[in-house]
């Protein structure tokens, strides 16, 4: 069975909204302001984007700003906040900060580049495995073909000295024994 692929959502609606949430922490201990913030914005979101319940797990709020509404603690959130609520086909919101400061900003791009720098360098030791184990595969068959040409070569000379062999006892048994030589000592011949 084949994977099938999981499209992304179709964005529907984008809309940009100053979210009052002074209203909704206000009305809670000063310890929970900053949770109240977020369900206050998440209610809010749920409402003006015509969300199938209400339901809040629907509406997804971005780090960012979730971090900018508790930037000056838990007891003390911004009273108002502009977000962009963005709707998908599958019923989910996303709410993203729509004036993210400057050094979130630059925090980002250089956190993106460096996934993507750690990204083209993990292709690129990919790619240098890959050309090393083509080259060693390379180095493999060609010490198979030498260690062939070496059977080879060494077949054929048992072969050429095996015929050598026989060409010199063939060549020996026509050779006329001479007679038995004498062999004088040059003490005796003197």
């Amino acid at each position: 069975m084949a994977k099938e692929k999981t499209q992304e959502p179709k964005l529907i609606i984008e809309r940009e909204y100053i979210v009052p949430l002074r209203q909704g922490w206000l009305k809670v201990p000063k310890y929970k302001r900053a949770a109240k913030a977020v369900k206050t914005l998440k209610e809010f979101i749920a409402r003006h984007m015509k969300i199938y319940d209400r339901d809040l797990r629907k509406v997804k709020v971005d780090i960012i700003l979730n971090n900018e509404i508790r930037f000056r603690g838990m007891k003390k959130p911004p009273a108002k906040i502009k977000v962009k609520a963005k709707k998908f086909d599958d019923g989910n919101v996303k709410v993203e900060l729509v004036n993210i400061p400057t050094h979130i900003r630059f925090a980002r791009l250089r956190q993106e580049k460096k996934s993507s720098e750690v990204a083209k360098k993990i292709e690129e030791k990919k790619k240098a495995e890959e050309e090393m184990k083509k080259e060693e595969k390379k180095t493999e068959e060609l010490k198979e073909e030498k260690k062939e040409e070496a059977r080879e070569k060494e077949e054929a000379s048992k072969e050429a000295g095996l015929e050598i062999a026989k060409q010199q006892a063939v060549e020996q048994k026509h050779i006329v024994k001479d007679k038995k030589v004498r062999i004088q000592r040059k003490a005796l011949s003197r």
